[in-house]
């Protein structure tokens, strides 16, 4: 007897005269502002400015959902190129097919050019960022809801997700995997706030401990899902993906600790001004720790070595471009 359920949308899209409005993309779109705009907030706090983060997610995101689709495309690919499939589905990014993982692959990489042109560390910037990414994730994964996808096996629990009968999909209960996500993703975001407050995280370990607690609640979430895949030695593909992502992002945090304690000073060097550079930023840190009366620790004196030397490059890049 159903006393409970988790009730699936009749329909994922909403149309406003011509104009179509499809609940899988609403839920991208507002991942990606809330993630701008918290994401925004934590550069600020940790001495960047305003609407940088906005600029670099402009080469960010179109990066991410290219390489998230791709993701999907390739391990999934007998959904779009086998006998009687049509291989244009592949382009239909509005049905659903997003993976994670390719996502914040390629979208490194576009956040990596934008960082460049920005002249700032792209560590600094993805553990401002780390966070929002999450709650981003836990916004984006109601998207399945309104697709009816990617849910778990059949369950009588209270909080059973009700799916109807449709194209590769029989009617019944279901445990809610993308609620499961959801919430596991608001709960890594939470202890990556915390644990950056805590120990000061610096050099991409905010990132790195956002992977690392992401792929953990990734793989046994992933091991409940009932969807087609393909398998590796009797696993999912997706759980072998988490697991080893999960043991390089750990890894990163033992070696980065040892190899560059601590957290930046200088995350964006103010160019507003004419011949100012990362030398003068740490020279003014540095004069203001004096007149506060800090003394500068082992710490300090190492990022501010490193911030001197990257500007020396910079200055002889520019000096190389001029000649």
């Amino acid at each position: 007897m159903e006393l409970a359920y988790i009730p699936s949308p009749s329909t994922g899209v909403i149309h406003l005269g011509p104009l179509p409005l499809r609940g899988y993309a609403f839920c991208i779109i507002i991942g990606v502002f809330v993630a701008v705009w918290y994401g925004n907030k934590r550069w600020i706090a940790r001495g960047g400015k305003a609407g940088t983060v906005a600029d670099i997610a402009v080469w960010a995101v179109p990066f991410g959902l290219v390489g998230g689709r791709l993701y999907h495309v390739i391990t999934d690919y007998q959904l779009y190129f086998s006998d009687g499939e049509n291989w244009v589905d592949a382009f239909k990014i509005w049905e659903g097919g997003l993976g994670i993982w390719g996502a914040i692959a390629l979208g490194a990489v576009g956040a990596w050019i934008g960082c460049r042109r920005r002249g700032i560390p792209l560590p600094a910037w993805a553990d401002a960022l780390a966070p929002a990414i999450a709650i981003a994730q836990a916004i984006g994964r109601w998207g399945n809801w309104f697709n009816q996808e990617l849910y778990g096996k059949p369950t009588d629990l209270p909080w059973a997700l009700k799916i109807t009968e449709g194209a590769n999909r029989e009617a019944g209960l279901y445990h809610p995997t993308f609620l499961y996500e959801s919430l596991w993703c608001i709960g890594v975001a939470l202890l990556v706030i915390w644990a950056d407050r805590r120990f000061k995280l610096g050099h991409g370990r905010a990132f790195a401990l956002y992977v690392a607690a992401y792929c953990a609640g990734r793989a046994w979430i992933e091991y409940m899902r009932v969807d087609e895949a393909h398998h590796v030695l009797g696993l999912r593909l997706n759980v072998w993906t988490a697991i080893i992502v999960f043991v390089l992002a750990v890894a990163y945090i033992v070696i980065s600790s040892r190899v560059r304690p601590g957290r930046e000073e200088i995350v964006e060097p103010d160019r507003s001004k004419p011949g100012t550079d990362g030398a003068d930023a740490v020279a003014e840190k540095a004069e203001e720790k004096k007149e506060s009366g800090d003394e500068t620790t082992p710490e300090d004196s190492a990022d501010a070595g490193d911030t001197v030397r990257d500007a020396d490059a910079d200055a002889d890049a520019g000096s190389a471009k001029k000649g």
